[in-house]
């Protein structure tokens, strides 16, 4: 039977329209989609992996992803890299070097000559006669911070370490009162496990007499890690008791100096100076009478009183640094003790101590080496002498040394005691740092 062409053409037309609609549901509407190169079957609830379904049409069990192996190198990799690197960090936390934190309480004015002399520290604020006054720096593995001044009480000092150096006055028994409390006060502390390790810098008595502080020491039953002790005392054994400087006179506002051109190579009008007090039948008598009966005082600038000041005027105080300044030698007789704030004042301004080399009375050490035993050790250029009826021949030598033998010997004297402050802070803060964090 043949079929009309125009019947063919409209089934044609009718297939190819019908195609055409199965064609766009599935596109558009079917939730079916499988391309080239991205194919998922759902994965049948409850069906076993890899097997069959109910009807037994197959199915696949997960997602298959043609870049799924790259991700998963991609992921490893990125993970060793982030624990690579967390170990890097680690080594670097490891070997880097740690800082431990101290903090001083300046109850006496030598804790200024701690301070800004041997450690180099700041102070804030600057007015030498603030009720309070703190600092902070870093030195070897150490951050410390100082505290001083009159407002600086038992109970109100932000403690936020457990390490504390206590500076005090034992000089006479009033001062030792008042240390004592202060000592009580940070055995509360310690008891407390506030405070986990001390030490004591002390301006110890000028005849070694500092009984009242052994009981306060660990190695006694107290609490004291390590004690800092002006003068030759016969305690110091390099292990727990350690001598200390006595310094300038910081409770007389004696400054730090800083050495300049004009005070090491100027022409300075005096021999010698020597301004104080003159005790009745001292040596201070002796050398007073050798300068003025050898006509010595025209070269020197003298100024003698008959009574101990313990403050200066500011008058006073210029007079005393102008008088260092001008002179090439500065007379250091002794008083109660050998060891004078003298020494330490002359070698700030580069005017070499003519030193009184005798023992005093007392229960300070009596070796060899003493008077003066921490600084003949460190090596100190200075004259000694054991009577002042040497001065004059002293004098004669210094009269022919030409302008340049007295401009090094003045530079040599200023890097020497830069020198020795150095090695007094290198010395006091390698000594905590053992004592308080590595010896448990």
């Amino acid at each position: 039977m043949k079929i009309p062409k125009r019947k063919l053409f409209l089934l044609i037309i009718f297939a190819y329209v019908a195609f055409s609609l199965y064609a766009a549901y599935n596109v558009f509407f079917s939730t079916k989609v499988i391309s080239r190169v991205h194919r998922v079957v759902k994965k049948e609830t409850g069906a076993p992996s890899g097997g069959v379904r109910d009807g037994g049409a197959p199915f696949v069990a997960d997602e298959w992803n043609p870049w799924e192996d790259e991700q998963v190198e991609y992921n490893s990799a990125l993970n060793k890299k982030r624990e690579a690197f967390k170990q890097h960090l680690s080594r670097i936390d490891k070997n880097k070097p740690k800082r431990y934190k101290v903090q001083i309480w300046g109850k006496a004015a030598i804790g200024l000559y701690l301070w800004e002399h041997i450690l180099d520290g700041p102070l804030n604020p600057t007015d030498k006669v603030a009720q309070w006054r703190e600092g902070e720096l870093q030195t070897g593995k150490i951050d410390f911070s100082f505290y001083t001044g009159p407002a600086v009480v038992q109970g109100h000092v932000p403690l936020d370490m457990n390490s504390l150096v206590l500076v005090l006055n034992g000089r006479e028994q009033q001062k030792v009162a008042y240390s004592t409390r202060w000592l009580e006060h940070v055995q509360t502390l310690v008891q407390s496990h506030t405070v986990s390790h001390v030490a004591v810098v002390l301006l110890g008595s000028e005849h070694c007499k500092n009984e009242w502080i052994s009981p306060h020491l660990k190695r006694n039953g107290g609490f004291v890690d390590l004690l800092f002790v002006v003068y030759d005392s016969p305690w110091v054994n390099d292990k727990d008791v350690f001598q200390w400087p006595l310094g300038v006179a910081t409770y007389r506002q004696f400054p730090m100096i800083r050495p300049n051109a004009q005070l090491i190579t100027s022409n300075r009008p005096y021999l010698c100076n020597f301004l104080g007090t003159v005790y009745k039948n001292s040596s201070r008598e002796t050398l007073m009478h050798v300068l003025k009966h050898s006509g010595l005082d025209k070269e020197c600038i003298t100024a003698a009183r008959e009574k101990w000041l313990p403050q200066e005027t500011a008058d006073s105080l210029r007079r005393y640094q102008t008088a260092l300044a001008q002179s090439e030698l500065t007379l250091c007789p002794v008083g109660i003790n050998t060891e004078c704030y003298r020494i330490y004042e002359a070698c700030s301004y580069g005017s070499v101590p003519v030193v009184e080399d005798v023992l005093t009375p007392g229960t300070c050490a009596a070796g060899p080496s003493s008077p003066l035993r921490l600084l003949k050790a460190a090596g100190a250029p200075f004259i000694f002498i054991s009577d002042w009826k040497e001065l004059p021949a002293i004098l004669e030598r210094e009269r022919v040394m030409s302008q340049e033998q007295r401009v090094d010997r003045r530079r040599r004297l200023l890097e020497w005691y830069s020198g020795f402050r150095q090695q007094m802070k290198e010395r006091f803060t390698e000594v905590i740092e053992e004592t308080f964090f590595k010896s448990g």
